[in-house]
């Protein structure tokens, strides 16, 4: 079978997987040393965005800097969500955590929105709140890492971010860096541990 999206799959020998979602510009290649990074033996499925803004890859299409062509964001959300699940079959991993950055970061907040089935988490790095939704989803305890830069233009409705996704049910925690939009040491740290310490809370819950 033919899967919808361009991706790379690195197999691993631990049950949790991290799904990949690059930043503008980016493709199926960007995030894999980040995954080993911050979760040494995951799995990691890493699609490439569909959506072409001049040379550069993108999981949605905006009509400028910060304004999102909100029906093609869910309909791509929709589209994307279809690949994680079949993904999940081709290649036997359970629903993944994801870890965005920028475009992809946000489409990860739209599959938590949307699709929350396929993801069992989410790291999300200088996301926004990519639409107001018409009703919220069950995340019931789901893990949420959101990383936000203190001076970044380009995320500023981080704070409502988590708080919708608080008031679905998620288990959030939101850390403001001293950075801008471009990561910097201390989201890899932080990521690395929150990794570490929700996959360790997973397991004593599903024990």
């Amino acid at each position: 079978m033919t899967l919808s999206h361009i991706h790379r799959f690195e197999p691993g020998p631990n049950s949790r997987s991290l799904l990949l979602l690059h930043g503008t510009g980016g493709d199926e290649h960007d995030l894999i040393d980040l995954g080993r990074t911050i979760a040494p033996g995951a799995p990691l499925l890493s699609p490439r965005g569909q959506v072409r803004e001049g040379p550069a890859n993108r999981f949605f299409r905006r009509m400028a800097e910060g304004v999102f062509d909100i029906p093609d964001l869910k309909a791509r959300t929709q589209a994307l969500g279809d690949f994680v699940a079949e993904a999940g079959k081709t290649y036997g991993i359970e629903p993944p955590v994801a870890l965005g950055f920028s475009n992809g970061a946000n489409i990860a907040a739209s599959l938590l929105l949307l699709r929350s089935e396929v993801l069992s988490g989410a790291i999300l790095m200088r996301a926004t709140l990519p639409f107001e939704p018409v009703s919220l989803p069950d995340l019931a305890g789901k893990p949420v890492l959101i990383l936000s830069g203190q001076s970044d233009p380009m995320a500023p409705a981080s704070k409502e971010l988590a708080a919708v996704l608080r008031q679905a049910g998620g288990n959030v925690r939101h850390e403001v860096l001293p950075a801008g939009h471009g990561l910097i040491q201390q989201d890899l740290i932080l990521a690395r541990d929150w990794w570490t310490e929700s996959g360790s809370a997973d397991a004593l819950v599903r024990s």
